[in-house]
């Protein structure tokens, strides 16, 4: 059978995990290619200056190589060659200018501009310093050095500047910016595409289990194979198992339950069926008011067998509104119980009995042990004859607290000590009305409070006695148990 087709959600946007992956892949990177442009131009602009910078300390050492010093007196002598070599850049246009001590220029241009002479203490006379300058709106790279004679003050020191444009370093900049960006342009998308696949092919996994969960058959709540699948995926299937485990837990108990309320229900509602269509025939009011006295009492067995499956079937499938478990003292709880079913065993005339040895704090469901202390003193009542004796009590022992119901009724076997806790089973020589839920009850409740529940022949001789073990609460913890 076809799949029906996925409808858009409203409200929030469908979101792709391929979609979103590749998006916080992408963002850093189209983060990232702005800075390293700007990077690209700032180291381009280093390496273009390097040359360029290296000729300019070639033209201020040559220059300087012609200054001598006559008794104490700066004296130039450039021919117009070197002249000429130092103009001879087609592009930029070059300046220089050779000055004394006082000022005075001994050559060069009269428009390349003067810089100020600041300390000289940090300047070694023959090193070579730049700077940048401007001139007629135009920036200038300056090499400029110091010359002194021996003996001669440093203020009278001559200082030989050599500048240029910066034409040719911005062109050579702007070729290696171009031969770095201009392949970026090809590599990015390229990138970008194998990214794309690589998302492809890595999303597969996720892929084939979505199409292995879609060919699942409806009922099929069995675990999913974990084989062949990649690490980061285990928590998530293993996850979805446990999800599929409580589901099938749930069902199952659900058509356990629809199977025992079919079998179960059937006698009861045969029989009132029965004593109805004999109430009818009758004509004499005293049969008539015997026959509805039946009919009441059948009405009462089957609500109790109703209530029983249902709580059996909520208990089984751990209903979340009765699983809510807090600190409480199980003497006291027991000894409530035994109150309410005070009336009731005089009726029967049945002595019935509770033994306190102080608080037992257990971790518990109040509701539910409650329901299973219920079951387990309605047994012992129903299987004890008149005269009998039924005694409750709690015993603490160490790390446990032990729930004890015990009773000299019709007693039990070992054999049947196996089997008493089946649903629906009873003893052999019972003669006394009921369903068989009510231990099923019990050791359904004490399972969920991680509880051993037994029943056994009474060590005292005549009867039985039922037990239900719990873990101790330890005081360490900080939770106020409930009175």
């Amino acid at each position: 059978m076809k799949n029906p087709p996925k409808t858009p959600r409203s409200g929030d946007s469908q979101r792709s995990l391929f979609g979103e992956i590749l998006d916080w892949m992408l963002a850093p990177l189209l983060f990232v290619w702005p800075i390293s442009i700007a990077l690209t131009h700032y180291f381009a602009n280093n390496v273009a200056a390097f040359p360029y910078d290296q000729a300019l300390r070639e033209h201020v050492s040559a220059i300087s190589r012609q200054v001598k010093f006559t008794g104490s007196k700066p004296v130039i002598s450039l021919p117009g060659s070197a002249r000429a070599v130092i103009r001879s850049d087609e592009i930029d246009v070059v300046y220089f200018h050779v000055l004394a001590g006082n000022g005075r220029m001994l050559a060069g241009d009269k428009d390349f501009p003067v810089s100020e002479r600041g300390a000289l203490e940090d300047v070694t006379p023959g090193d070579i310093y730049f700077r940048d300058d401007e001139v007629n709106g135009q920036e200038l790279r300056v090499a400029y050095s110091y010359l002194n004679d021996a003996g001669l003050p440093r203020d009278q020191w001559v200082l030989v500047e050599v500048g240029e444009t910066l034409e040719k370093r911005a062109q050579l900049a702007n070729k290696i910016i171009a031969s770095v960006i201009i392949p970026q342009f090809i590599i990015i998308p390229l990138a970008v595409l194998l990214v794309w696949f690589g998302l492809s092919k890595g999303l597969q996994p996720l892929t084939r289990l979505r199409e292995t969960i879609e060919a699942r058959q409806s009922a099929d709540l069995s675990p999913i194979s974990t084989r062949r699948v990649p690490e980061e995926l285990e928590p998530l299937i293993g996850a979805f198992n446990a999800m599929l485990e409580r589901m099938k837990r749930n069902v199952d108990a659900q058509q356990r339950f629809i199977a025992d309320a079919a079998h179960q229900m059937r006698t009861p509602l045969a029989g009132l069926k029965t004593q109805a269509q004999l109430a009818l025939r009758e004509s004499d009011p005293r049969q008539l008011q015997n026959s509805l006295r039946q009919i009441a009492m059948g009405v009462d067995r089957a609500s109790r067998l109703v209530n029983q499956l249902l709580t059996l079937a909520r208990t089984e499938a751990g209903d979340q509104l009765h699983q809510r478990q807090e600190v409480l003292d199980l003497d006291l709880l027991l000894r409530e119980v035994v109150e309410d079913w005070v009336m009731r065993a005089m009726d029967r005339r049945i002595d019935l009995g509770f033994e306190t040895s102080g608080p037992a704090l257990i971790l518990g469901n109040a509701f539910l042990l409650r329901e299973m202390a219920n079951n387990l003193i309605d047994n012992a009542l129903r299987y004890t004859q008149v005269e009998g004796q039924v005694t409750c009590r709690v015993v603490g022992h160490g790390d446990f607290a032990i729930l004890e119901v015990e009773d000299n009724g019709v007693g039990i076997t070992e054999e049947q000590a196996e089997l008493v806790f089946e649903r629906f089973y009873r003893v052999d020589d019972a003669t006394t009305e009921g369903s068989g839920l009510g231990l099923a009850i019990v050791r359904e409740i004490a399972e969920q409070h991680r509880a051993v529940a037994s029943l056994g022949p009474n060590p005292k001789g005549k009867g039985s006695i039922a037990r239900v073990i719990f873990p101790a609460w330890k005081e360490e913890n900080s939770v106020p148990p409930v009175s």
